[in-house]
């Protein structure tokens, strides 16, 4: 059901204000999220200010916390959200006020090589990469106590409101059930499209998922709605086996419950590796046992999971020499502006579920319970 909105007729932009409102701001690295007040600038031209109404928690805003993935503080983190426009800046033609959105953590110039591309989805204007923390004109649209807040990757979603570029929003369904499509703004898509777009996984085949938080029950749901014949979960926490067999897994393996290493229990389960295998942890470690659970000829090892900053793999490059293929995904492989909104229409006619991935809702002041739930493993 949609909620009722009095939408307000735009105001010329001289009008638009400064938001106050609440935000949970992390000052330091390995210190809880605080909750203050902010203030949210109205947004420049190209701009979209959004008022968030759901936010998922991923792994990757916890890498920041710890130092694995490094960014500006302080900083608002968030990047899995959903919520209705408050207002636009000059020249935005996409959405419009009282539009129900996701942001995009990807976003969609459609103008750079990799927009251009059909095999690409990693938009040249991300802020993943260079961490700059920041719009594009080089400057924040949040302060508090005086002090200027960094962005996170264009989205920052752990607040009442956000400015987003409007490369980076996709309007979606305004029937959509906001506290549950969230999750295609990362989680869900990230997942499901790294076996559906990345990988390209075939009917029949076998695929392996290292990995079963979220992003990686959602590669199960991939490889199930591929058509894989066998979905091998492999993760150290038993108790995560029983959902990712509800969502179509069919073996379940713990590590720690072997001797050998996993990639080779693997190997001698499927007689010659596994067609796919996907790492959706962000460990060397297991990045390497995924590449070497694959297939030693055609095997396509995909990396999912954010590597940890500062360190470099090493690996024997014969796992590559004998025929293997291995490939990083980023949101799935998705072009963000166009998919968001197509994921969310098929979620509407019920061609995947997204229940499943929500163990918990938890009000905004409780943020730092529902990370010690993440880092719990629950």
């Amino acid at each position: 059901a949609s909620f009722p909105m009095q939408v307000p007729l735009p105001l010329p932009l001289l009008f638009l204000q400064v938001i106050k409102c609440k935000a949970a701001v992390m000052w330091e690295a390995n210190k809880p999220f605080s909750i203050e007040e902010v203030e949210v600038a109205p947004p420049k031209a190209h701009e979209v200010r959004i008022k968030i109404l759901a936010t998922g928690i991923c792994r990757s805003d916890d890498h920041v916390v710890t130092g694995a993935l490094v960014m500006p503080f302080p900083i608002i983190l968030g990047h899995e959200a959903a919520g209705v426009v408050e207002s636009v800046g000059e020249g935005v033609t996409s959405v419009k006020p009282g539009d129900k959105v996701i942001p995009l953590f990807v976003p969609q110039c459609g103008e750079c090589s990799a927009c251009l591309n059909t095999k690409g989805n990693m938009c040249i204007k991300n802020d993943i990469g260079s961490a700059a923390g920041l719009m594009a004109d080089g400057t924040s649209r949040f302060t508090c106590k005086g002090k200027v807040i960094h962005h996170f990757v264009g989205t920052s979603t752990f607040t009442e409101y956000t400015v987003v570029h409007e490369n980076a929003v996709a309007k979606i369904d305004s029937a959509a059930p906001l506290e549950k499509v969230c999750l295609i703004g990362c989680g869900f898509s990230t997942g499901y499209g790294a076996a559906l777009q990345t990988a390209k996984v075939e009917a029949g085949s076998t695929c392996a998922v290292f990995g079963l938080g979220g992003v990686g029950l959602s590669v199960i749901m991939g490889c199930k709605a591929a058509g894989a014949s066998r979905i091998i979960a492999v993760d150290i926490n038993s108790d995560k086996f029983a959902k990712a067999k509800e969502l179509g897994a069919t073996d379940c393996i713990n590590p720690k419950d072997f001797k050998e290493p996993i990639y080779k229990v693997l190997t001698e389960m499927t007689g010659s590796g596994v067609d796919y295998s996907f790492e959706v942890i962000g460990r060397i470690e297991t990045m390497n046992a995924a590449l070497a659970s694959c297939h030693y000829n055609y095997g396509v090892s995909v990396m999912v999971g954010v590597p940890p900053a500062a360190q470099k793999i090493t690996f024997d490059p014969m796992l590559l020499f004998s025929g293997r293929t291995w490939k990083g995904s980023v949101f799935g492989g998705w072009k963000s502006k166009d998919s968001v909104p197509k994921l969310v229409a098929d979620y509407m006619k019920k061609k995947f579920v997204l229940d499943p991935l929500i163990t918990h809702t938890l009000p905004f002041a409780k943020i730092n319970e529902g990370f010690d739930l993440l880092r719990t493993g629950k």
